[in-house]
């Protein structure tokens, strides 16, 4: 295997399910423009708070995905 580099795009996934919820849609969009995702770090958790009740749920993933020249990574 040849010597690789990555490169690491911060995203912020958003459920009012769980934060595993959003930590997946953030993933899964992403993979819809991003090719060779390899890992997604979990930064921070957080929630946002409506009328003192949970509202959603916030997942801050680092995601590193393969470095292509000529790429811009969004």
């Amino acid at each position: 295997m040849a010597d690789s580099v990555y490169r690491i795009t911060e995203l912020v996934g958003v459920s009012t399910e769980s934060w595993e919820d959003a930590a997946r849609r953030a993933v899964e969009t992403a993979s819809g423009t991003l090719r060779d995702l390899r890992v997604a770090e979990v930064v921070k958790l957080d929630i946002t708070v409506e009328d003192g009740k949970v509202a959603r749920f916030r997942t801050r993933l680092a995601l590193s995905f393969k470095y292509e020249p000529g790429s811009t990574g969004s």
